[in-house]
């Protein structure tokens, strides 16, 4: 047998991937017999429908449509994959169904505030940093932020932080890597797509977590990543809001009564100004019952705010 008949169950396997769905055929005329016996023995699914000519199509692919559709909405949504970024990967997408599919992938579905990030570097980031996750070492990188003017500058002239990452976070939109901060003598959290280039790899192995440290409970401690003192702090919450404590805690958030129209919730989490904009958001339907520190803090913060308005 030469190269090229060894190779024409291939071009068959092509012309059906490409051109052939639920809904699409091609006839015997098109395809040799032979040839859809030889794949159908390799474990391709091809669905022959009995006719005056037989037809075929491939039915067996790893994504279906729906399936298509829901990824593309992802890589369209997501603010931390840039512009040009997300349009390769939704064209490779759309590669991964018949061309007569393709048309049925373009989405209607619209992100508020869709902005993307502007690193084009994040993919070698986030593979750089989950090797070293995998490895168990650290990490090396600068970090930058954006002054007035709208320019990037790196954080603390130039400051290279060593850490000990733990895991990537998708959290607000964004990736965030979690670990120990050598620099804050602590567990803390960088955004992904704002270190400068992809971080060095050390030869040094990572620090392990602290014993008590519970990954899942700082997350859902957490509020956008915000990296603050953490605190027990207790809400006097209007029934009506137990939705949203349950959407941001989790159902095993500790909540006690209060009276009829209302429940305390008993959490931990980083207080600051993060925190009190989201309190603060419930137009009173959730107040802080204690500590008496963080009520002062909050109450300093609203009335900053509204001084500010009247100047």
């Amino acid at each position: 047998m030469d190269i090229k008949a060894k190779l024409r169950p291939f071009y068959v396997a092509k012309m059906l991937y490409e051109q052939t769905d639920e809904d699409h055929y091609l006839t015997i005329a098109q395809i040799m017999g032979d040839d859809i016996k030889a794949l159908q023995e390799l474990g391709v699914e091809i669905e022959v429908v009995p006719s005056t000519q037989k037809r075929f199509s491939l039915i067996g692919r790893r994504f279906d449509l729906p399936e298509l559709k829901t990824l593309i909405d992802a890589v369209e949504s997501a603010r931390f994959i840039p512009k040009e970024k997300s349009a390769a990967l939704v064209e490779k997408l759309g590669s991964l169904t018949s061309q007569h599919n393709t048309e049925k992938l373009v989405r209607n579905v619209d992100v508020e505030n869709r902005i993307k990030a502007d690193n084009e570097k994040i993919y070698y980031i986030m593979e750089a940093l989950n090797d070293a996750i995998n490895a168990s070492k650290k990490v090396s990188f600068q970090y930058f932020t954006y002054n007035v003017r709208k320019e990037q500058k790196l954080k603390y002239d130039g400051y290279t932080y060593v850490f000990s990452p733990y895991k990537l976070i998708w959290n607000g939109d964004y990736y965030y890597v979690v670990g120990y901060s050598e620099k804050h003598k602590g567990i803390g959290s960088f955004r992904v797509d704002r270190i400068v280039r992809c971080p060095k790899i050390l030869e040094e192995d990572a620090l392990q977590p602290p014993k008590n440290f519970d990954l899942n409970v700082y997350l859902n401690s957490m509020f956008r990543m915000y990296n603050g003192q953490r605190k027990q702090i207790e809400l006097v919450c209007s029934n009506d809001v137990m939705d949203a404590i349950i959407d941001k805690f989790g159902k095993d958030v500790h909540v006690l009564a209060n009276d009829m129209k209302s429940f305390r919730a008993v959490i931990e989490t980083s207080a600051g100004s993060v925190f009190y904009s989201w309190i603060f958001g419930f137009g009173g339907r959730v107040a802080i019952k204690s500590p008496e520190d963080v009520k002062a803090e909050y109450v300093e913060m609203v009335r900053t705010a509204a001084e500010a308005l009247s100047e």
